[in-house]
């Protein structure tokens, strides 16, 4: 089995699940994979990436497992309680291989939000590593050589250049996976703050890092009250969750302007930093803290965390830009995980719709949406005031 636990899974699936069973435990939702990735044929690993789902599928959290998740100040006790009743269930998927697309494979998600949100971190993990099996086994001394290179770079940062590892979903194998984490705890020292993969975080006694996704803020389009309201909306239950825990909100769901629109002062004395996802983050952190200082809030205090394909050179980069100017933190996913020498795959897999209704993430980096509604994207743009553009969905 390539999963062999379901704490083998980004934290933030775990906070927003929490938060969907107290406040929305009725929503149904869609998702729907996407390899962005030319010409890789997945239909010919079918059988076994159904096979693993299969296995996924069988999965219970231990008793050990649920004690630990109980002992996170924010989790709470009833949550914990569900969990110990929880499992994947299978007839929420449709996977087959694409009939239009030689090569290609159609994977949807469809049911109870708080019954498939646990999806799309092992399906992600599961479909790459499958892939990677057949490509071939990787030069496991080549990645070693390049994790140390990266590890000494990093460590000319200094201490206050700190990272997080985010690299569960794309990752080459979670063999791999466990090899690099002790490395970069024992290279990095206090630079290597944690994991946002909750079963390697209890593992290796690492901090579990992670707060919101995408899906937060898109399911909120169709949860109203209103469409123009929705990311305030999503924000607010957010704090009211966790009463100042897990304090970082994510600023591109519909593009850093209606961002910045939306977070007023309120959020911004409420919330404890951003986290970057797309666009340029140079432009986005210099955006960040000019609107911090409009708001008259001092940007010392507050965090910008980025994560969007980083390697080490851009972490040094975004470093020496922002560093006293701010609080820093840096996730780095792929290029940790799976940097072996084989071409990563770059696969998603995203919400579509929630309640029979579209939803949305209009990206600040063209490419990365994922609707199926043409109309819809215009339509969201018009709400939030921002140009209608060509984007690939």
């Amino acid at each position: 089995m390539i999963i062999t636990s379901l704490l083998d899974t980004d934290l933030y699936k775990f906070t927003m699940m929490q938060a969907v069973l107290h406040h929305y435990p009725a929503a149904q939702v869609q998702y729907r994979f996407k390899c962005r990735t030319p010409g890789v044929p997945l239909a010919d690993v079918l059988d076994e990436i159904s096979a693993e789902i299969d296995a996924l599928c069988t999965l219970r959290f231990r008793t050990d497992e649920l004690d630990y998740l109980r002992g996170l100040r924010f989790i709470k006790s009833d949550f914990v309680d569900f969990l110990g009743l929880f499992h994947l269930d299978r007839k929420y998927i449709r996977l087959r291989a694409s009939p239009t697309v030689p090569g290609e494979i159609e994977l949807d998600i469809a049911g109870p939000w708080l019954h498939t949100i646990l999806f799309e971190v092992p399906l992600l993990a599961i479909i790459n590593e499958v892939w990677f099996r057949h490509v071939g086994q990787a030069d496991t001394g080549e990645g070693e050589r390049r994790l140390g290179a990266k590890i000494a770079r990093l460590r000319e940062g200094g201490e206050d250049c700190v990272i997080a590892d985010y690299g569960t979903r794309r990752r080459y194998s979670r063999g791999w996976h466990a090899r690099v984490l002790p490395k970069l705890k024992a290279g990095l020292g206090a630079q290597f703050v944690g994991t946002s993969n909750v079963y390697f975080a209890r593992e290796y006694g690492m901090t579990p890092l992670g707060t919101m996704a995408h899906e937060w803020l898109q399911a909120f389009q169709a949860l109203g009250p209103r469409l123009r309201d929705s990311q305030a909306v999503a924000f607010d239950i957010w704090a009211k969750e966790y009463r100042g825990d897990l304090g970082i909100a994510l600023s591109d769901v519909v593009g850093l302007k209606a961002f910045l629109r939306d977070f007023d002062l309120y959020f911004c004395k409420l919330f404890d930093g951003m986290r970057h996802d797309s666009g340029d983050p140079f432009a986005w952190g210099e955006a960040i803290l000019a609107h911090l200082e409009r708001m008259r809030i001092d940007p010392l205090g507050k965090t910008l965390v980025f994560s969007d394909g980083l390697d080490v050179e851009k972490v040094l980069q975004l470093h020496e830009r922002f560093r006293g100017r701010c609080r820093l933190a840096f996730g780095i996913g792929t290029n940790l995980t799976n940097d072996l020498g084989p071409t990563p795959l770059q696969i998603v897999i995203k919400m579509i719709r929630c309640n029979g209704q579209p939803v949305a993430k209009l990206s600040d980096s063209p490419g990365k949406s994922m609707c199926e509604d043409e109309g819809y994207v215009r339509y969201l743009r018009q709400v939030f005031e921002l140009p209608d553009v060509e984007e690939t969905t």
